[in-house]
């Protein structure tokens, strides 16, 4: 026999004794399973808190039954699943069924060891178990991981939670949750894949993930956060298609650690397609005797325009107002789009439909302890008993989240208790809606100061702001108070009260003012895009601390007339385009109001601004122009200092505050001037270096001019210079850098064209703004 057989044959009787030693266990086992015990006394042995009655009930075995050893199999389990024991032992012994178990400790107290990211407070929250109830390792074990989610949520990965127990007497222990934060796992680089219209630059603007940076000690949006990824996926989603690109889609989204494994390379794979135009647009009506021709003028959609789904929504929402107007009950309008391949341009048809006869049976309003219902149900255009209409609802949602009261607002309809009707549940979660504020400011205007301000934006739950500021600096002190109801008499239409005091100390004049303005004021929309203030003003202004010796006469003069008291009625209208969705790249913003003077002192203040922005070069590139204008007619032809005109850094940059303008010939104090005018031209743009510096850079052109004292209260003219309108230039280049602080403006400028005694500016620093 060879080596080989032997070796098989020696396989072959050992699978066969495996075998056979299987069957004999089994036949020795399966007596035992079958056997059944009766037990005529039944104990608990070791238990010292809980009832031996909870055990008992959780075993179902009782004295005298008859039971098999499945039975008691499953009598242990039951008893372990309660979650109260950290064993249990069940043993038959004769006629007696003894059951031993060990209890869970009792949690004496709950601790946090190794967190500095997130204070003991906050931590305390996520954990669900408590002080003085059984500790159980399950729950321990959830808690430990809702924490490590916690951090998750702020870049740390990383972060691991061991709960640990610290014993004490009585059968009590201390949880402490021992937390190891690690590092935060920032973005280190984030590009893309598909993009040729548009450049990554643009496209990491759209994001909320931002990629690591020199802040990053502060910018906590550098950090990896699953959730903002699929945020990021809309966000480029509604980019691409609100620019015609209807086809855009984003493939994936690849997140690949470095070999550090400290940061994430994230790569947004996307897809462009083809950019589409709008080519016809039509209406057509399903529903008898509805002609289309009334809903004509609700289509702000344009042949030629790129097509924008947020454009197509804002026709329809307009369309369905204008049936509640008409008392056309549950019309649905159902946008039918037809592609025309060959000059990739869409067929825009609204289809008017009837939709289901389905009713509002009533609103429930759930999680909102500090804020009244009222203030969520004023953000419904539709009542109980209103016909159901889904998109009014979804825009009612997007009113109640932009409110800013809420850290989280879900709004559904679920089926009422009628087969037409549905309930509308609005769940929310608050959040805190204050702020006191302490710090200090400087300005190249006002130089170094202290501010303090507290602001409630949701004051008593009543949705209405409360404020109150307080500034001090080297030439000014500010204070003021503000109010405002944003649905006085549960319309849309804001009723506001502001009192101010300002007192200036100004180094560059001869004089100070003192001024104290009371307006109480009332603004509502007259149009889609368009919004009418109406105000009252009470005004005291002095002037204050003129040098007798070296100041302008005509300021002495006007000094001579005390503090003067206006009673004043006006107006503000205003016009923004920005929020329509018919233009993403392109924003308009019209300004004209009036301030008429009442009483003694009768005068007409006329301000107007238009401002237009737009993008160009695949969006890179911001162009902004403003004209902006202001004129006083007083009932006598005589002004003050005080009421007058000024062009500073503010309106015309380039100048020192009352740099340009009329000004007195013998002292050179800037008197203002009863008319301005100005230009504005500027443009920003990438200046090519790493984004995670948030620098960019502008250039600029201002042109304008103040003029007109008026009457000199029979005081010689020729005193005045620059009385007349006199233009000046300014050409100048800014840097633009995104701070914590907020985001900062560096003006570098020249003045091209000037009059010798204007006090020009070569650099300047401010607080950037968007018109």
């Amino acid at each position: 026999m060879t080596a080989r057989s032997r070796g098989a044959l020696a396989r072959k009787w050992t699978g066969a004794a495996s075998v056979a030693a299987l069957i004999a266990a089994i036949s020795a086992v399966a007596p035992a399973l079958a056997q059944d015990f009766r037990f005529e006394e039944v104990s608990v042995e070791g238990n010292r808190r809980i009832e031996t009655g909870t055990i008992l009930t959780y075993a179902g075995i009782a004295r005298g039954e008859t039971v098999s050893a499945a039975a008691l199999n499953d009598a242990g389990q039951r008893i372990r699943e309660s979650g109260l024991f950290q064993s249990v032992e069940i043993r038959p012994e004769g006629g007696r069924l003894v059951i031993a178990v060990t209890e869970f400790p009792t949690i004496n107290r709950i601790g946090f060891e190794g967190n500095a990211k997130i204070n003991d407070e906050e931590l305390a929250g996520l954990v669900s178990a408590t002080e003085r109830r059984v500790y159980n390792p399950v729950q321990a074990q959830a808690d430990a991981n809702a924490i490590a989610a916690a951090y998750a949520e702020r870049g740390r990965i990383d972060a691991t939670v061991r709960p640990a127990l610290i014993e004490r007497s009585d059968n009590r222990v201390d949880l402490v949750y021992q937390i190891t934060e690690g590092g935060v796992t920032e973005i280190e680089r984030i590009s893309f894949t598909g993009n040729r219209a548009f450049s990554d630059r643009r496209l990491r603007g759209v994001l909320a993930t931002r990629q690591a940076g020199l802040l990053r000690q502060f910018i906590k949006s550098d950090t990896f956060v699953a959730d903002r990824i699929a945020f990021d996926r809309q966000m480029l989603t509604d980019f691409y298609r609100s620019r015609g690109y209807v086809d855009f889609e984003v493939l994936d989204v690849d997140a690949e650690l470095t070999r550090a494994r400290d940061a994430y390379l994230l790569t947004f794979n996307i897809r462009e397609g083809q950019r589409f135009t709008v080519n016809a647009i039509d209406i057509e009506s399903q529903i008898a005797g509805l002609s289309p021709d009334r809903f004509e003028e609700a289509v702000r959609l344009d042949p030629g325009a790129y097509f924008s789904p947020s454009a197509v929504e804002d026709d329809i929402a307009r369309m369905e107002r204008i049936a509640i107007r008409d008392g056309v009950d549950f019309l649905r309008v159902e946008p039918r789009i037809e592609r025309n391949p060959r000059d990739l341009s869409l067929d825009v048809t609204y289809v008017l439909t009837r939709g289901e006869r389905i009713f509002v049976e009533r609103i429930d309003i759930e999680g909102n302890s500090t804020t009244l219902d009222r203030v969520v149900r004023q953000q419904f255009n539709t009542v109980e008993g209103d016909p159901f209409n889904p998109r009014a609802i979804r825009e009612s949602a997007e009113r109640v989240r932009a409110l800013g009261y809420f850290a989280d607002a879900q709004v559904n309809a679920r089926p009422g208790t009628r087969p037409d009707s549905v309930v509308i549940d609005v769940d929310v979660e608050e959040q805190p809606t204050g702020s006191l504020s302490f710090g200090a400011n400087y300005s190249t205007d006002n130089g170094f100061g202290l501010v303090a301000g507290f602001k409630e934006r949701n004051f008593l739950g009543r949705g209405q702001l409360f404020s109150v500021d307080l500034s001090t600096s080297q030439k000014n002190r500010v204070v003021s108070f503000d109010f405002a109801e944003p649905a006085f008499l549960g319309r849309d239409l804001r009723f506001g009260f502001g009192v101010d005091y300002r007192s200036t100390d100004n180094d560059a004049a001869l004089y100070d003012t003192d001024t104290f303005r009371i307006s109480p004021s009332f603004t509502f929309p007259v149009s889609e895009n368009g919004r009418l203030q109406t105000y009252y003003a009470a005004e005291y202004t002095d002037i204050t601390d003129v040098d007798m010796d070296d100041a302008s006469p005509i300021i002495i003069a006007e000094q001579a007339e005390a503090g003067v008291w206006t009673n004043s009625l006006g107006y503000a209208y205003s016009y923004d385009t920005r929020r329509s969705g018919l233009d993403p790249n392109t924003g308009v913003l019209l300004r004209f109001g009036q301030e008429f003077g009442v009483g003694d002192e009768a005068f007409v203040k006329t301000t107007a601004r238009a401002t237009a922005e737009t993008r160009v070069l695949g969006e890179d590139v911001l162009l902004r122009a403003t004209v902006e204008g202001g004129m006083i007619n007083h009932s006598d032809g005589s002004t003050r200092v005080t009421d007058r005109f000024f062009m500073g850094s503010r309106v015309m940059r380039g100048f020192e505050p009352g740099g340009i303008g009329p000004r007195d010939a013998e002292t050179d104090d800037a008197l203002g001037g009863n008319k301005f005018a100005v230009t504005r031209l500027e443009a920003e743009f990438p200046l090519g270096l790493p984004e995670d510096y948030g620098i960019s850079g502008g250039a600029f052109v201002d042109y304008g001019s103040v003029w007109e004292v008026g009457d000199l209260r029979g005081r010689d003219p020729d005193l005045v210079l620059y009385d007349e309108f006199t233009p000046r230039a300014v050409i100048g280049a800014s840097v633009f850098w995104d701070t914590p602080l907020g985001p900062l403006r560096f003006n570098f400028t020249e003045a091209l064209q000037s009059e010798d005694r204007d006090e020009t500016r070569g650099f300047d620093l401010t607080i950037s703004s968007r018109f």
